[in-house]
């Protein structure tokens, strides 16, 4: 290996990164769906010609990231490297080699240099709709959540596959969309590929090697040092969270020896006939996550970050869910995994974890618009951001998962729903020394003229976002159609002039309420965060001047 200097290093990983930009934005630029263009459900990656992952786009999913080199070891099985050829394309949605459940498709790009692969360029975007019962919870077994695509060439040589794009598009609510989707996940690859030979034309590389060498050690051995500080020990945590019809567990062992983490999820319930099962490079990918948070959270994701952790779980469990079990809601019982790790890390470093979060509501829906343009879209929102340790949760921001929400106006114009209010809720986030952030109130109308289906894809609705070191609980989740209270996982038709509410969840706080200041509580109360009565119900204050909060004194 040839010892590129740290300056050299330094810009060559910023421009990789850079690629992987530019990559992203391709892709956001030529999207046909609200999904990509709006919310930002995506990833974008950078693999040496060794299949190794160097460098992820900016603004990327962390579970589609922590997927994605699992991913490409499958494709590269079925299609070996020495049987590709330039401008062939690759493809999946299958939910046990890419992201866990049909709704994303990975898409994958050889690049040859000088007649031989130098790397590989993989984005990762959810469809607008992939047949069956459409983004939903409440299949029994994964033939009813949509088309299974088994790896293989979207285009060859050059030339896109017309039979399986045809499939596809005899399955699909949306073909003009999901098509849009693939050919702009074929598109962004390219432009991959293009500033890739640029970079190496501009520096005069031939190969890759050396760069993903020393960004892959340096990066490991970065991680590695931050484990060795924390002490040696089995660590547990076990937490409930809602099901279909009763509680489930979830349950993990971090073992720390020397300078490397294993997770184990014995002790988490089993497999359910419900799409919330998770395949475990799911849940992997939130160990790693998590791990990287903590103790590397400066670090730009690539091999490097996961070679320190490894994980396992029992045959069967809800967090290594089997075929042909549904998965289409994975999500909702894979966010969780990340507070489960904090929850065992708070063991060893109980100053550096973040309190719960109210984490994401997704509501998909689904019909045919006024005019008879078919509709498949998703809508997300977000409860509030577990608190930190000298640090106030910020409000209606997801973790561990970071989509954004879809503007009002877009909203509107695509499902022909309107959004009546959307308002933060007060008195929502759990109290602490610092404040859990706050939920949000949204409430949509459907006067889309025709009938919409809907699918609720969340939780939190029994088990609220925990405090942590002393700090209080989030307010819990609700979803309402015209005002009574509605399964979270369920599957509903809103008529002409239903109404839809949903009350987001508050995130966990850090530290006893009693430890927060007056000044922050005064800026509470000033800013609606919290009401006058919560103040009194929490601080034991009483409040002069409440609309402005003037003056914040003892009861």
């Amino acid at each position: 290996m040839s010892v590129i200097d740290r300056i050299n290093l330094g810009i060559f990983w910023d421009r990789l990164i850079a690629i992987t930009d530019e990559t992203l934005n391709t892709l956001v630029r030529t999207s046909f769906s609200a999904n990509v263009r709006e919310s930002y459900d995506l990833s974008c990656t950078l693999f040496d010609g060794n299949a190794r992952l160097i460098a992820q786009g900016s603004y990327s999913v962390p579970s589609f990231t922590g997927t994605a080199p699992e991913t490409i070891r499958a494709m590269l099985e079925r299609f070996p490297s020495e049987t590709l050829q330039p401008g062939d394309v690759i493809a999946t949605n299958d939910p046990w080699i890419g992201t866990g459940h049909l709704y994303d498709i990975n898409v994958m790009r050889p690049i040859f240099r000088d007649g031989r692969i130098i790397a590989y360029s993989m984005s990762i975007t959810h469809l607008p709709d992939i047949g069956g019962l459409g983004f939903s919870a409440t299949a029994r077994l994964i033939y009813e959540e949509g088309l299974r695509i088994p790896i293989c060439k979207l285009v060859e040589a050059g030339t896109p596959n017309a039979l399986l794009l045809d499939i596809v598009k005899s399955n699909v609510r949306v073909p003009d969309q999901t098509l849009g989707d693939l050919h702009a996940n074929i598109a962004c690859n390219e432009v991959s590929a293009r500033l890739l030979m640029e970079f190496m034309d501009e520096y005069q590389l031939s190969s890759l090697d050396d760069v993903a060498d020393q960004i892959i050690e340096s990066s490991e051995l970065a991680l590695r040092k931050a484990i060795e500080a924390i002490p040696d020990g089995s660590y547990h945590h076990a937490i409930q969270i809602e099901g279909e019809s009763e509680p489930l567990t979830l349950s993990i062992t971090l073992d720390v020896c020397g300078n490397h983490i294993h997770g184990d999820f014995a002790g988490s319930s089993p497999e359910v006939n419900m799409g919330i099962n998770v395949p475990l490079s799911y849940a992997k990918a939130f160990v790693a996550y998590t791990v990287k948070c903590l103790f590397a959270p400066n670090l730009p994701n690539n091999l490097g970050n996961v070679r320190p952790i490894t994980v396992s779980a029992p045959e069967n469990c809800i967090l290594n869910a089997k075929h042909p079990f549904p998965t289409g809601g994975r999500h909702i019982i894979g966010h969780f995994v990340s507070p489960l790790v904090m929850g065992a890390l708070a063991q060893i470093v109980p100053n550096a974890v973040q309190a719960d979060s109210g984490m994401l509501s997704l509501v998909n829906i689904q019909g045919r618009g006024s005019k008879g343009r078919g509709i498949s879209s998703i809508y997300f929102s977000s409860g509030g951001f577990g608190a930190l340790d000298g640090i106030d949760g910020a409000n209606t921001v997801p973790s561990p998962s970071n989509m954004t929400g879809t503007s009002i106006e877009v909203w509107e114009e695509l499902t022909g729903m309107t959004i009546l209010s959307k308002s933060l809720r007060p008195d929502s986030g759990g109290n602490g020394r610092n404040r859990g952030g706050l939920g949000q109130i949204i409430i949509f109308r459907n006067d889309s003229g025709t009938e919409l289906t809907i699918s609720c894809l969340a939780g939190r609705t029994e088990f609220p976002a925990l405090g942590y070191a002393g700090g209080q609980a989030g307010a819990l989740r609700t979803y309402l159609i015209n005002g009574e209270e509605v399964h979270p996982k369920g599957r509903y038709q809103l008529t002409v002039g239903d109404v839809l509410t949903i009350l987001e969840p508050g995130g966990g706080g850090f530290g006893p309420p009693s430890e927060r200041s007056s000044a922050a509580i005064e800026l509470d109360l000033k800013m609606g965060f919290i009401t006058p009565e919560g103040a009194r119900r929490v601080y034991g204050l009483c409040v002069a001047d409440p609309v402005l909060a003037k003056k914040v004194v003892p009861a």
